[in-house]
């Protein structure tokens, strides 16, 4: 079922704030995905990700800036974000998400000097931005009594690019 923001903002922020680890995956060079477990934060329907700048994940996302973004808990309450990722070049955007980390409470927020302890001009610090195309959310019990699952999209999606997937390994 197609939703508004307005009508799964809430449920949205609650359960990240929740579940707070999600399973990220990318597409390494080869078309083979790549899971790990990484902790966003959200503001509104826009995430962030503070996380190393010079990794494989980085360079799964120069050739596929695509990622799949997954929450699941004990209740079985899932959201499935579908997001084109972009790294903050920008020294202020860096900082601003570096304090916003900071500043918001645990568990959902952390102190992000435990990993760079130069601060947000480490160059190792990449602060990766989440730009949603597809939001679901849905639980088993909603399944289970016939719901179908709330699908939130943007007015103007970020549409996945259109084409052939080459299976040929690249060098």
């Amino acid at each position: 079922m197609d939703v508004t923001w307005d009508q799964v903002k809430d449920e949205f922020d609650a359960r990240v704030r929740r579940i707070v680890w999600a399973t990220v995956v990318t597409v390494d060079n080869q078309q083979r995905p790549r899971a790990r477990i990484l902790h966003p934060l959200w503001e509104g329907n826009t995430g962030w990700i503070a996380t190393g700048r010079h990794t494989f994940k980085s360079k799964h996302l120069e050739s596929n800036p695509y990622v799949s973004v997954s929450y699941w808990d004990q209740q079985h309450q899932q959201i499935y974000a579908e997001c084109r990722a972009e790294w903050a070049e920008d020294a202020a955007e860096k900082e601003r998400v570096w304090n916003l980390f900071r500043d918001t409470p645990p568990p959902y927020g952390y102190d992000p000097a435990m990993f760079w302890p130069d601060g947000p001009g480490d160059r190792e610090f990449g602060a990766l931005k989440l730009i949603p195309w597809r939001i679901e959310l849905w639980s088993l019990q909603e399944m289970a009594g016939g719901a179908a699952p709330q699908v939130w999209r943007p007015e103007r999606p970020e549409r996945p690019a259109r084409g052939r997937i080459s299976l040929t390994p690249r060098k």
